[in-house]
């Protein structure tokens, strides 16, 4: 054991998963749940026939209102979707018996595609599964359609969209869970680049499941990025811990205890009463007003029950709203509040208010309602917080009931249709609390 302390992990629901868990067993680096988790994050990508088919039918390709007329081709790559899976799987494959697999999705409107490990293993960046599921299909449609050399670039831009000449794969018919590298705004983001829309879907709109699998991606991607090394190592699994995985059902108590009347404030007393029930902080000095300071031994564990509270005051506040919007000041002011509480820092030392304040500018000023489900831990915006900052924007978004200009149903129904489909995607921490 590299960390002395235990944890007990709890689901969504407030049941026990698993008791007397070493804090490193939970560690990206370590827990086969979370490899497992960011390996398919890795080698899965989505095909949309569907969309493939419209294109196609239509002109339609590149996206954006493009449309080019007189160039169309009758295909039905939904009604034969099980001849393209053959000859997909059959291109994607390094060798019989490895772990490619095609998963139909919606009667063949969508395929779920996970390319074969070996490809990753072979290749720099993650680019691989979208590239070469793209060329697979785009040859799987011309072979089956016997489409000639003038009209293939056509069946090309069905699927690549307007790639190479946007980087984007612009009104592609691919969809990957990660962005590609060069929309990374510094080294290790890669996992922190997905919207936060996408994750609430993924889920299935399950608040503390989601806001799990976005903790996840978050964390590991601190680990990444070279922010967990050392010292700080700690300070990063006690976050994941107790505000991604509800280490000792604390995420989940505070939320029922101030569900039904609660607000911001009342989560804040509720933390801070069982902070100091737990020996986390406990009364120091008191000041000429006869303000009453508290003190820690351990400001990282403290940080970690400071991020668990944040998360649940979203959940409350977000959720008898059924609003995302109030995501941005809840941030700011629980932790303002649990400041002025204890005289202590709040989450993640003060950067979740820092966070919280460009926010609440960039999503609600000169954006207007520019909706926090597009926003993301690489976003110039969120990015400042160790991780801690998007898993409660996703929680909001999976409670979010239409306040959005762009709600999660329209920017991202596809991944709850295809990714959402996967176990480790749709409960994250039943497969993390197994892989400890």
């Amino acid at each position: 054991m590299k960390y002395k302390e235990t944890i007990d992990l709890y689901d969504d629901e407030g049941k026990l998963l698993k008791s007397n868990v070493a804090l490193d067993k939970i560690s990206p680096c370590v827990n086969t749940g979370v490899k497992r988790i960011i390996d398919l994050t890795k080698r899965t990508v989505a095909v949309n026939l569907g969309g493939i088919d419209d294109a196609l039918k239509t002109g339609k390709v590149g996206g954006k209102g493009n449309q080019i007329l007189g160039r169309s081709l009758k295909v039905d790559c939904v009604k034969d979707c099980d001849t393209l899976i053959k000859a997909i799987k059959g291109m994607v494959s390094v060798n019989d018996g490895d772990d490619t697999k095609i998963t139909k999705v919606g009667g063949g409107k969508m395929l779920l595609v996970e390319i074969p490990s070996a490809r990753l293993a072979a290749a720099a960046t993650y680019d691989v599964s979208s590239t070469v599921v793209a060329a697979a299909t785009t040859q799987a449609i011309i072979d089956e359609y016997k489409i000639g050399m003038f009209d293939a670039p056509m069946a090309k831009a069905a699927v690549w969209g307007t790639y190479p000449q946007t980087i984007g794969m612009d009104g592609g018919n691919i969809i990957s869970v990660l962005a590609i590298p060069q929309n990374s705004e510094g080294l290790g983001y890669a996992l922190r680049n997905i919207a936060a829309n996408h994750v609430a879907m993924m889920t299935h709109r399950n608040a503390i499941q989601a806001s799990a699998l976005s903790s996840t991606f978050e964390q590991a991607g601190e680990f990444e990025m070279g922010m967990a090394v050392g010292p700080f190592e700690r300070a990063q699994l006690l976050l994941y811990a107790y505000q991604g995985l509800n280490a000792n059902n604390l995420l989940y108590n505070l939320v029922k205890e101030n569900g039904k009347t609660g607000t911001i404030g009342t989560v804040v007393q509720s933390l801070v009463e069982k902070a100091i029930e737990d020996k986390v902080i406990k009364p120091g000095k008191k000041g000429k007003s006869g303000f009453i300071f508290y003190d820690t031994k351990d400001p990282m564990l403290w940080s970690a029950y400071a991020a668990a509270g944040t998360l649940a005051a979203t959940m409350v506040n977000c959720g008898a709203m059924r609003g995302a919007q109030a995501v941005s000041s809840t941030l700011l002011y629980f932790n303002d509040l649990l400041e002025h509480e204890t005289g202590l820092p709040g989450c993640d030392f003060g950067r979740v208010m820092g966070v919280a304040v460009g926010f609440s500018f960039f999503s609600h000023s000169i954006y207007g309602g520019g909706g926090p489900g597009g926003f993301s831990g690489n976003h110039i915006v969120t990015r400042h917080a160790a991780g801690v900052g998007i898993p409660c924007v996703v929680a909001a978004c999976a409670l979010d009931a239409g306040t959005q200009m762009f709600g999660p149903e329209q920017t991202s129904k596809a991944y709850q249709d295809t990714f959402g489909q996967l176990d480790e995607f749709r409960k994250p921490m039943q497969a993390i609390a197994k892989g400890a």
